[in-house]
């Protein structure tokens, strides 16, 4: 799971084009539901992006656009974006 807790905790992005990342700890929100969705076009989330003034959701493809704009200010990053391959495994199986 892919998720920044500090602002600044690492900088630049993994090579496989997701968000930064750091170890998922007990203080993580819970994880985004089926009825979370994308801010930008209402798809379901899998992006949510804290900050001081609230949180913004995204799908996976608004959340990798956005992610050079809100990795500097971000509070809380949590991507599961990982999860769309899983169930697109279990769907051809």
């Amino acid at each position: 799971m892919y998720a920044v807790s500090e602002p600044g905790a690492r900088s630049g992005m993994d090579p496989s084009g997701r968000w930064l990342y750091v170890d998922v700890t007990a203080t993580m929100s819970p994880q985004l539901t089926a009825e979370d969705r994308c801010d930008r076009c209402g798809a379901q989330a899998y992006v949510r992006v804290s900050l001081p003034s609230g949180e913004l959701y995204f799908c996976a493809h608004h959340g990798r656009k956005h992610a050079p704009a809100f990795s500097e200010i971000a509070t809380d990053i949590l991507d599961e974006s990982d999860r769309l391959l899983s169930e697109d495994q279990s769907d051809r199986r």
